[in-house]
């Protein structure tokens, strides 16, 4: 189970809803048949985020079980593992 402390509940909260709210506006590009290259640039934000996203919550559980003195070696581990 995903155990956060509250801020960083309410902090994954806010960039789920930003998420969200750029999909929304990617849909309504794609309704108004905006330029191609700019739904593609919005969408690339998006997986960006949702990267970010996923590289924290991560982290923030792993670190759960990790001593302090190795939290930014494993930081930097699930960094390189998220970007292959």
């Amino acid at each position: 189970n995903l155990k956060l402390n509250p801020y960083l509940l309410m902090e994954m909260a806010q960039r789920i809803n930003r998420i969200v709210g750029q999909l929304k506006g990617i849909e309504k590009m794609a309704i108004n048949k905006r330029n191609c290259s700019e739904i593609l640039q919005q969408i690339s934000a998006v997986k960006k985020a949702i990267d970010s996203l996923s590289k924290e919550i991560v982290i923030s559980d792993i670190c759960r079980y990790v001593t302090k003195n190795k939290m930014q070696e494993v930081q930097q581990m699930v960094e390189r593992a998220i970007n292959l």
